[in-house]
């Protein structure tokens, strides 16, 4: 699968690296463009892009970026695209989102309104990258992690679940898009090394904008 990367900071260098490993092929891009990342292809094995460039690469998109980032992107940019939503809610960086701190809406919800066009799909937040590079493990193992995604399409959460399978990780389906709620900062469920079941049970103890 040809995989774009918009963001060339630690989630989306961990996550170059680790598909590059699995096979895919990789393009990794910044606001900066290519000369800002040229020790990249080294370090992970990827090509170098503009931001349009990966978008338009990519079979799959992988937004990578400061939340506040987000809308700097034009909203036609990803249209037709299955895009990864990698990103998190800081205030103390993003600045406050009162639709956020209200819990009136997810990120992942703010995300999918500017990229109306788009197909999104919230996974990979709730993992430090140093351990989503570290602690993948084979398959059947009991003690192995698992990572939530979320999306309102069941073949788009199915390409998203098999990166997680590949990268050493189980996967539990939180259900749409809008329960990935379910798994951002402050949950029960996020940055926390659980199994299938635990992680489960963090999921359901969670609670999503009304």
């Amino acid at each position: 699968m040809k995989i774009g990367i918009i963001g060339a900071g630690v989630v989306g260098r961990a996550m170059a690296k680790l598909a590059v490993k699995a096979g895919h092929d990789v393009m990794l891009s910044n606001s900066r463009g290519p000369k800002s990342m040229f020790s990249l292809p080294h370090a992970t094995g990827c090509a170098l892009g503009t931001v349009e460039e990966a978008a338009h690469f990519g079979d799959m998109v992988v937004l990578a970026i400061p939340l506040y980032a987000y809308d700097a992107l034009p909203s036609s940019l990803l249209a037709g695209k299955l895009v990864v939503d990698a990103c998190n809610y800081y205030p103390e960086r993003d600045g406050r989102i009162p639709e956020l701190d209200q819990q009136k809406q997810t990120s992942s919800g703010l995300i999918a309104l500017h990229f109306a066009q788009s197909h999104i799909v919230k996974a990979f937040n709730a993992i430090p990258m140093n351990e989503l590079e570290s602690d993948g493990l084979p398959a059947g193992r009991p003690e192995r992690r698992a990572l939530p995604v979320a999306g309102d399409r069941e073949s788009d959460k199915i390409s998203v679940a098999a990166l997680y399978e590949q990268f050493g990780f189980d996967v539990v389906d939180a259900g749409a898009l809008s329960e990935g709620a379910r798994f951002e900062r402050g949950t029960p469920a996020y940055c926390k090394p659980l199994n299938r079941e635990a992680l489960t049970a963090a999921l359901a103890a969670a609670s999503v904008p009304k």
